[in-house]
């Protein structure tokens, strides 16, 4: 079981990444966005920025609808996503491994390419110890 703060230590053992300032977190590399809050859109209501949820950059469409196809458990889409690389993550119900797995796949695939082989270069994965 994953929260807010695990994907914050992870996202942050990464290269070049920057914390935007929001009332979740947001995290961009280069300037994009990789991993963030959930902002929930309720009709008639304030947007609800959703900590227990994560917004994950995933690379393309066949991508985005395997994991949602392959592991509905862990990960869905709402209105307002449809026709963009992003899933939505039920950090509660993801492992410390999986959760490290998908936070590098994502940064890795925001980062330009340089970044992305100075990642290959300091040996791996973030260590996927939560809490």
């Amino acid at each position: 079981m994953a929260d807010a703060g695990d994907v914050r230590r992870l996202a942050l053992a990464l290269p070049h990444v920057v914390e935007i300032d929001s009332d979740g977190f947001d995290f961009r590399v280069a300037g994009h966005g990789f991993v963030w809050s959930y902002p929930e859109r309720r009709p008639g209501k304030a947007r609800l920025i959703r900590t227990d949820i994560a917004v994950l950059f995933v690379g393309d469409e066949a991508e985005k609808q395997a994991l949602l196809l392959g592991e509905p458990e862990l990960f869905f889409t709402a209105p307002g996503y449809d026709g963009w690389p992003l899933v939505l993550l039920r950090l509660a119900a993801v492992d410390a491994g999986r959760l490290a797995e998908l936070v590098t796949d994502a940064w890795r695939m925001r980062a330009p390419d340089a970044l992305a082989g100075e990642r290959g270069e300091a040996g791996g994965l973030p260590s996927p110890e939560l809490g």
